[in-house]
């Protein structure tokens, strides 16, 4: 039987490496993702505890305020004939759908806006890119981007909202270029396009909201910090098995290679 004294030991232990795992999050992690990377570490951890003990340390994540709406403006194509690809697919594997969306960050210069291109199945950001515009090239930049880095297959979906960045000739040009296909959620249906409002809701609450950002350039390192340097490659997912995109694509990819996925 412990000692007290190893009681008290191994309780700090316990404490300080739920605090590490918390700061390293950018405190962004809740309790149920703490505990994933408890146990991946070697600890056994139950949400009840886990939820007790940062209540305790005041370690409260920031994933409690509204979302950002999208800017992208769907008015023009109210009434047109725009095919929703996604709805009834039952499977989607890596590269098969992406989804793409712009929003902005406020800067002492004024808005910077940003677009993004998201593999829906594992979630990693496949390009994103930042202006202090909002035009229809912004889009096409940003998909090009995506195509150069990661070879992505024809015959992929892109699907964005009905925002005239999206439906705009030249966007629909380069997307036939490459061999996509387009699709779109229904006028007034957010939900049809749940993981860029996801994606923009978590990178605002986690790198953005109570930050004053200088200069553009300010808060494009920010954001390429945060895409790089955390979200992709160290921030866990439920959704994923509580592993990062990159680290899902990774082991699916082996998976797929030994013929076993």
């Amino acid at each position: 039987m412990k000692t007290k004294e190893q009681r008290d030991t191994n309780r700090k232990a316990y404490e300080a490496a739920i605090a590490k795992i918390f700061k390293d999050s950018g405190e962004t992690y809740g309790p149920d993702r703490v505990c994933a990377m408890l146990r991946r570490q070697g600890y056994t951890a139950s949400y009840k505890r886990v939820s007790r003990i940062m209540k305790k340390l005041g370690l409260s994540s920031i994933h409690n305020r509204r979302r950002q709406r999208s800017l992208t403006d769907s008015r023009n194509a109210r009434g047109k004939e725009w095919p929703n690809l996604v709805r009834d697919l039952d499977t989607i594997r890596p590269f098969e759908v992406i989804t793409s969306d712009i929003s902005y960050i406020r800067t002492s210069e004024g808005f910077d806006y940003l677009c993004k291109v998201i593999d829906v199945a594992s979630g990693v950001v496949l390009s994103y890119t930042m202006a202090d515009h909002m035009k229809a090239e912004l889009v096409t930049e940003t998909i090009k981007k995506a195509q150069r880095r990661w070879g992505l297959p024809k015959g992929c979906i892109h699907h964005s909202d009905l925002g005239v960045q999206y439906t705009a000739k030249s966007t629909q040009d380069v997307l036939k270029e490459l061999g996509f296909k387009q699709s779109f959620s229904r006028a007034g249906k957010p939900g049809d396009n749940a993981w860029s409002e996801s994606f923009f809701s978590i990178l605002k609450k986690e790198a953005v909201h109570w930050r004053h950002f200088q200069t553009r350039e300010e808060a494009r390192q920010a954001v390429f910090a945060y895409i790089e340097g955390f979200y992709n490659t160290r921030r866990v997912q439920k959704r994923l098995g509580y592993l990062s995109p990159i680290e899902w694509l990774n082991l699916y990819t082996e998976r797929v290679a030994k013929g076993v996925a």
